[in-house]
């Protein structure tokens, strides 16, 4: 059978277009002959993200990017749709879609992060979808504290420096000049006295030696009269309980009631109240005493002088005479 031109040219062009179009799907990425997952993600950014960028699994490409929309709903939001060529990995319908950069290029990609779930994905199924913060974002949030207090501290130093150059006239910075001088005169006292000391230190370095030696031996014998001394202490505390158990008051408030009565004795004695006043403060009585005190001088004066007069020759009294004796 003779196969006319026409139809060796019709089966030609078939061919060829059916060429073309797989040819188109294998650079788009995507098989025409395999069992590849269709999945999608809702975003509210896709950040760049377009056809034909991978899906990654832990940095191994499982599949590409299928088609990036519009959602139908009106809402500005973004539908993913994208392709698993590696079916034999199970990812389960808690999986994530994430939008990365795989480059420091700004290059976007897909990947998946796993989660466990309640069953495997299917084809159709809706992942949700998550944007990884990028480099810019991530140097940005930690640079903007550190620009705020940067810019802080520079208003911060202005104000400073403002107070400074008002307080700082002419005649303070005279006084500043006048104090480091001072400083640096007594930092030069000081180091003369330091040396002073050292000379001091050395001169006498052997009676220092001789006092750090009995202070060395009086440590010695505080030691090793450690238990007299603690006999004492306790000797001293026994006395201490004593005199805190003694009726201190008891006697105090005696003392006190004592002299008071010595006082109003004395008041009375001085006012010439009783017979010690009257004797103390009588001028006639005593001078009636000193009077019979002289006469009592004379009396034994003459006693001594006469004895005749008052004693019998053998120490008897002379009897009186009979008319005498009648007439008393």
């Amino acid at each position: 059978m003779k196969i006319s031109r026409e139809v060796k040219t019709g089966i030609l062009v078939t061919l060829t277009i059916a060429l073309f179009i797989y040819g188109f799907n294998i650079l788009k990425g995507k098989n025409l002959f395999s069992n590849d997952l269709e999945l999608f993600s809702v975003y509210e950014n896709v950040d760049g993200l377009v056809s034909s960028n991978p899906v990654l699994l832990n940095g191994y490409k499982i599949g590409h990017v299928k088609e990036v929309s519009l959602h139908p709903d009106n809402s500005g939001k973004l539908i993913v749709r994208y392709l698993i060529s590696e079916t034999d990995f199970p990812i389960q319908d808690s999986a994530v879609a994430q939008i990365i950069s795989s480059d420091f290029l700004g290059s976007k990609a897909l990947k998946i992060v796993l989660k466990k779930g309640t069953r495997n994905i299917v084809n159709g199924d809706s992942l949700k979808g998550t944007i990884e913060e990028g480099l810019k974002d991530a140097v940005n949030k930690e640079i903007l504290p550190l620009k705020r207090k940067a810019e802080e501290l520079i208003s911060s130093i202005d104000s400073i420096m403002t107070i400074v150059q008002a307080i700082l006239n002419k005649d303070a910075r005279a006084s500043l000049t006048a104090s480091f001088e001072s400083v640096k005169k007594a930092l030069a006292t000081f180091e003369k006295t330091a040396l002073k000391i050292d000379d001091l230190v050395e001169t006498e370095r052997g009676k220092i030696s001789v006092i750090f030696s009995k202070v060395e031996q009086i440590t010695s014998t505080v030691a090793k009269n450690n238990e007299k001394i603690t006999a004492a202490m306790n000797n001293i505390a026994n006395i201490s309980d004593s005199i805190s158990k003694a009726n201190l008051i008891g006697t105090i408030n005696t003392t006190n009631k004592t002299l008071e009565q010595t006082t109003a004795f004395l008041d009375k004695v001085n006012r010439g109240e009783g017979s010690l006043g009257k004797l103390l403060n009588d001028n006639k009585l005593y001078n009636d005493l000193d009077s019979a005190s002289v006469s009592l001088d004379r009396l034994l004066e003459d006693m001594k002088k006469y004895p005749g007069r008052y004693f019998s020759i053998f120490g008897k009294k002379d009897k009186p005479k009979k008319k005498d004796r009648n007439k008393s």
